[in-house]
């Protein structure tokens, strides 16, 4: 029997309990498109490997519409849920911040939820991390106002919608790589994220590399890989 048939999983998902063993990054489960039914045996199966001790790490939630957090929180009530970022985390306390310091900059307001869901990451993957939001290129003297935290950043995670321009200012100013994630925020013309992303495809300056359309988690996961510590030399 399988682990997934034996934590009650058949049928709906196969954990990758090995994960942080093998990667250094723990599990994370997409709930958009599952049912809350099936979140919550997916969390109960969590929950009964960790006591088990077939598993490690931080689980993260994303995407988690309200009827998942739901779900997840009846399993596990002490999981951490940021709202507004759409992702829940147990067990509950992150570890210690190592590596370097990644700046999540959000062009706008409208852009939060994808950049908390990269801060949420990054925290839960062990880096120190520091977000800015509503610094669009509408006010470009709101960016050059944050130089002093785009120098000290090891890996710098930029969020956008609308004509995506943000990146590439930013790569611009700065010696560390950028992670662009284009948002869905936009008006028609914005195509659901397509304008954005491909002006980041675009981007003038380089050491721009970019993500999926509102991808906050795969972001926030390569970011923190760029800024992991160092090894001993």
């Amino acid at each position: 029997m399988g682990d997934s048939e034996s934590l009650g999983l058949h049928g709906i998902a196969e954990l990758d309990l090995g994960r942080a063993a093998r990667r250094g990054y723990p599990e994370a489960i997409y709930c958009a498109g599952k049912s809350a039914a099936q979140v919550g045996a997916i969390a109960l199966a969590v929950k009964d490997a960790h006591e088990a001790g077939t598993t490690s790490g931080t689980v993260l939630f994303t995407r988690a519409a309200a009827e998942h957090a739901e779900a997840v929180l009846g399993v596990l009530p002490d999981a951490v849920h940021d709202e507004i970022g759409r992702i829940l985390a147990w067990p509950p306390r992150a570890p210690e911040p190592t590596g370097g310091l990644v700046a999540v900059l959000c062009a706008g307001t409208s852009d939060l939820p994808v950049a908390r869901e990269a801060v949420f990451t990054l925290t839960y993957l062990g880096r120190p991390t520091e977000l800015v939001v509503d610094i669009g290129v509408a006010g470009i003297h709101r960016v050059l106002a944050r130089q002093d935290l785009i120098d000290a950043a090891r890996a710098i995670v930029v969020v956008a919608g609308m004509d995506g321009a943000l990146p590439s200012v930013v790569a611009g100013l700065a010696h560390s790589p950028v992670v662009a994630v284009p948002t869905s925020v936009g008006y028609g013309a914005a195509f659901e994220g397509l304008a954005p992303l491909l002006s980041m495809l675009n981007a003038c300056s380089p050491g721009v590399g970019v993500v999926n359309i509102d991808n906050g988690y795969g972001a926030g996961h390569l970011a923190a890989q760029i800024a992991a510590p160092l090894p001993a030399t």
